[in-house]
């Protein structure tokens, strides 16, 4: 029923968006005022939850350990693992952001007959999600081209890799394929595993399901409708240059697509997906672990009124020595 809803929830944006296509008076809002709505949205989102986040105190140092960390000369250490200095945190940051390395690292639980509890890799995990964030990447670095003149060499040599290839007309995109790919396979993970479907939300649907919305628009745009990008790059250079048109020829589909990113960065910096700015700010991954070498001072620390001993000794002093206990200060 969550999948149902959330595909349900997606189909209505998309026909809010077919809604503005089909009445012409409405035709600049949803190409200009929504983009425009859907930007300040994710800017004035994720720059409250970047203060928050900063915001938070760290009163020690918790940065996750999987590995030696740095103590006597002759015990080798792992420098990325449990990171010690500046330069390791950087190198496992790399591999984290890159290489989804913790995930890479990550283990599943399945229950068999007897019973018995086996544990084991994950990696067609890792390799969906690594898939889907490349690809995307690739994808919003290619459409650079519609909000850019001239268009930059290295949007121009991305386009020569993506369709390295040269199959059909026009040219296929391997990210188009991998991206349609990992998410399918993303969505049916949480469909066909139970433990998976057990702890998933709405919300974990929701994603999922406008992310394919998206994917599979742009997709059908390239390769079925075949819409004129003229009118397509005149919209995206008057949003990015403030000086908005609306220009004849943007088909429905097109306001699908468009409506769809819209409400995806509207959607993004209040959702799960904000992990992508979350990920540098988390002091599980951030912090060195030098805890051994250097002491650290929470400083959140303020200065408190404190109740000694000493103190406490002086107020009960007549009843501890009625009960004969012994005492510091005779």
């Amino acid at each position: 029923m969550k999948l149902l809803y959330a595909i349900i929830a997606v189909l209505l944006l998309a026909g809010v968006a077919v809604g503005g296509w089909a009445v012409p008076s409405l035709r600049p809002l949803a190409a200009i005022a929504v983009p425009y709505a859907a930007m300040v949205a994710f800017l004035a989102g994720i720059s409250w939850r970047v203060v928050r986040w900063s915001a938070s105190p760290v009163p020690f140092r918790i940065p996750t350990t999987s590995g030696q960390q740095r103590s006597l000369p002759w015990i080798r250490s792992n420098r990325l693992d449990n990171p010690h200095s500046t330069a390791g945190v950087i190198g496992r940051m790399l591999l984290e952001v890159l290489l989804f390395r913790s995930l890479f690292r990550n283990t599943k639980a399945e229950l068999r007959p007897g019973p018995r509890l086996i544990y084991g890799e994950e990696k067609y995990l890792w390799l969906a999600a690594i898939a889907f964030h490349w690809s995307f990447l690739f994808i919003f670095l290619r459409h650079l081209r519609f909000f850019m003149t001239p268009v930059p060499a290295f949007v121009t040599l991305l386009h020569k890799v993506d369709g390295f290839f040269d199959v059909g007309a026009p040219v296929l995109y391997g990210t188009d394929v991998v991206i349609l790919a990992a998410l399918g396979y993303l969505l049916w993970r949480r469909i066909g595993q139970p433990q998976v479907r057990y702890i998933s939300l709405f919300t974990d649907y929701f994603a999922l399901c406008l992310l394919l919305g998206l994917a599979i628009s742009g997709v059908l745009m390239r390769y079925f409708t075949k819409v004129d990008i003229v009118p397509i790059k005149q919209l995206a250079m008057g949003l990015v240059t403030f000086s908005p048109v609306a220009p004849e020829g943007l088909g429905a589909l097109f306001f699908v697509h468009l409506f769809l990113l819209s409400a995806l960065l509207a959607y993004f910096p209040f959702s799960k997906l904000v992990h992508m700015g979350g990920v540098f700010l988390s002091p599980t991954r951030n912090l060195a672990n030098n805890n051994r070498r250097k002491r650290h001072v929470n400083p959140w620390d303020y200065p408190v009124k404190v109740h000694t001993y000493e103190e406490w000794e002086e107020e009960f002093r007549d009843k501890m020595k009625a009960a004969g206990l012994p005492l510091e200060k005779t």
